[in-house]
């Protein structure tokens, strides 16, 4: 399925600043495993989607390696009209990240409107914004479309809490960090529907109680039937 031509929007020119961060290519991707705790009953199990399958191009320039300290909800500010098009606005969004010069989508997990989870930028890599905040250090997830112009659908936040809580164990980082982009920055991100239950405690409520659980894990998925559930995605069927 070819990219949408809807533009996806921005909330501020790019940043002048530079980062004296070391630059490098070369990391193991730490969100390719499962975490070593033994599943338990009930705890949380992510697949996510990878880069290969829903379309990524490949990586254009060099990561800023970083230590994740805190968690960070984004959203991508860009209207979804219908979940099929989700793996092409990630698409659509690396592409103008890209262009714009940084070398990958700037998160490092997207969530569409169903829940389902993508794979963005490694994790070891520091997230790029448009505004003035220096990502190093934030564990990026990212939900698709527009919170200031249409509801946050409760599968996806109940996706986005899943990915927060399996980085919170991953990265040894308290939910207590949990907080939105516009905490950080001039913007409304992650947008009126979704800030207020960042603000609130409802996010850092729903990823402790994951937490409760048992040990959250994430594999990244990118057999055939990751290529499957895009063209189901794609398809209106999953």
């Amino acid at each position: 399925m070819p990219p949408e031509t809807t533009t996806t929007t921005t909330e501020a020119p790019p940043e002048t600043t530079t980062t004296e961060a070391t630059t490098t290519t070369e990391a193991p991707p730490e969100t390719t495993s499962t975490t070593a705790a033994p599943v338990t009953e009930g705890a949380v199990a992510i697949t996510a989607i990878c880069k290969d399958a829903w379309g990524a191009a490949p990586v254009a320039g060099e990561f800023v390696g970083h230590t994740i300290e805190r968690l960070t909800v984004h959203h991508k500010a860009s209207v979804l009209s219908s979940n099929t098009h989700a793996p092409a606005k990630a698409r659509q969004h690396q592409k103008f990240h890209q262009d714009s010069g940084w070398p990958d989508v700037a998160y490092h997990f997207m969530v569409d409107a169903h829940g389902h989870v993508y794979e963005g930028r490694p994790t070891w890599a520091a997230g790029d914004t448009f505004t003035d905040y220096d990502p190093a250090g934030h564990f990026l997830v990212c939900g698709e479309g527009d919170f200031n112009q249409q509801a946050l659908p409760q599968a996806q936040l109940e996706a986005m809490a899943d990915v927060l809580a399996w980085a919170a164990v991953q990265f040894g980082v308290s939910p207590e960090t949990i907080r939105g982009h516009r905490d950080y920055a001039a913007t409304t991100c992650p947008g009126a529907n979704l800030a207020p239950l960042v603000d609130d405690g409802t996010v850092r409520a729903m990823v402790e109680a994951r937490l409760a659980a048992g040990t959250p894990s994430l594999v990244i998925g990118c057999g055939q039937d990751a290529y499957d559930l895009v063209a189901a995605i794609e398809a209106g069927t999953a």
